[in-house]
């Protein structure tokens, strides 16, 4: 091929090259992101809890960030550890879980920790933490008949029974009581306010994973957590004294049903066996299968626990919360990630100076959502028609050069048959 044609073709496969890299880098990443199987949403339902209401639609999932909140290795789907570290223990039915440092964040290890699945009843921390945040201890409530009709777990509330906050939510967190959850649940101005509030209070801690639907963690349309999530919670609704006081309490006094007193005792199995054990909250749903959060210190040191679609075959979760515990406190200060200490915040938008002669260049833009350069228009719509535009111009250019090569061979035609005499 004659260096003309082989100049033009190099020209024309370079310019394709540049055209299209930028979209199959993007598919190879939504290719990856795929591998996850819970990146986006929990696993499908086993019963008809999630089905919606007759004409309303499920909400769409929750938007996945684009860089995994807490540090990149959390986003892997698989088990991360640090570097030359101990296997975790056998037996652990979890399909997501996470141990981190409560005090400096630092994430130990983890499987999974931004699958998204369902929390059951520990969500119930996240009503809490606001409980704590809006409410005073010492406040009376006055329960109602719909309280009273919530699907249980239930504490066993009376109509028109009057009881503290700290008393419900000692009944909250103790017995895990759903009862008690819509009884708070309206004192915050209704399910919904109430709904609203939570899931506020998770962005502002940068769970974005979760999405309460029902105060108690009763499964509906929607919802949402992570491992990663439930140990971000935790650790901020352990800082609020009267959750801490009432989620270590292995026994509380309640008002009963018909006068007098009953004895709530606390259904954290590690409160009464694990040496340490700072508090914990336990759920299950047909949907979500066991969960499990949990705290315990040791030496000065406090680590939380999180599982998620769990089994309590043939070990409770408790007990493999206890062997990861264990695990935990046996490894170095190192991690793998972070909790961190409040949502990503967007960086603010940024214009540089332009001076007369520079006005018609591209200004490159920070994203407020993501906080990353905005693509500008040669780099979205523009690179493309710059690159049909540049093939279309080689191609001219081709085409130029074959008629000319064709003209001078029809010349050398012609005056060969002249000099023939033809």
């Amino acid at each position: 091929m004659p260096f003309t044609q082989r100049l033009i073709v190099a020209l024309v496969l370079a310019t394709a090259t540049a055209a299209f890299a930028a979209p199959t880098g993007t598919a190879q990443q939504a290719a990856g992101s795929a591998q996850c199987a819970n990146r986006e949403t929990p696993p499908p339902p086993v019963d008809t809890s999630e089905q919606p209401a007759p004409g309303q639609k499920a909400p769409t999932p929750l938007e996945v960030p684009d860089k995994p909140v807490g540090g990149d290795r959390l986003g892997e789907c698989g088990l991360i550890l640090p570097p030359n570290s101990a296997q975790p223990p056998s037996g652990i039915t979890a399909a997501s879980w996470l141990l981190a440092d409560m005090d400096s964040g630092a994430v130990i290890a983890a499987y999974d920790p931004h699958g998204r699945q369902r929390p059951a009843s520990v969500i119930k921390v996240l009503l809490a933490m606001v409980v704590a945040k809006e409410l005073r201890g010492d406040l009376v409530v006055t329960a109602s008949a719909e309280d009273t009709q919530q699907e249980c777990t239930c504490v066993g509330l009376k109509d028109g029974g009057q009881y503290t906050v700290r008393q419900l939510l000692q009944g909250l967190l103790l017995t895990s009581g759903n009862d008690v959850a819509h009884t708070l649940a309206r004192q915050l101005g209704g399910v919904p306010n109430a709904l609203r509030k939570m899931n506020a209070m998770a962005k502002e801690l940068g769970a974005l994973d979760t999405r309460a639907v029902t105060p108690s963690g009763l499964d509906a349309p929607g919802t949402s957590t992570s491992a990663y999530d439930v140990g971000l919670i935790f650790r901020g609704a352990m800082k609020y004294e009267e959750f801490a006081q009432t989620i270590k309490l292995q026994q509380a006094q309640f008002p009963g049903r018909n006068g007098g007193t009953i004895m709530l005792t606390n259904d954290n199995r590690l409160l009464a066996n694990y040496q340490g054990a700072i508090g914990g909250k336990t759920g299950f749903t047909d949907d979500s299968q066991h969960t499990y959060v949990g705290a315990a210190e040791r030496n000065g040191r406090r680590l939380v626990v999180v599982l998620l679609r769990g089994q309590v075959q043939p070990t409770h979760i408790t007990a493999q919360a206890a062997k990861l515990l264990d695990y935990g406190f046996a490894m170095g200060p190192g991690g793998v990630g972070k909790l961190v200490d409040g949502a990503p915040q967007p960086k603010p938008n940024v214009v540089p100076t332009q001076s007369n002669d520079d006005k018609q260049d591209d200004v490159a833009a920070v994203d407020s959502r993501t906080g990353r350069p905005t693509p500008t228009a040669f780099g979205t719509v523009g690179l493309p028609i710059t690159a049909v535009a540049g093939i279309g111009l080689l191609a001219g250019v081709f085409l130029y050069i074959r008629n000319k090569r064709a003209k001078a061979a029809r010349a050398r035609r012609q005056a060969a048959q002249a000099a023939q005499g033809v």
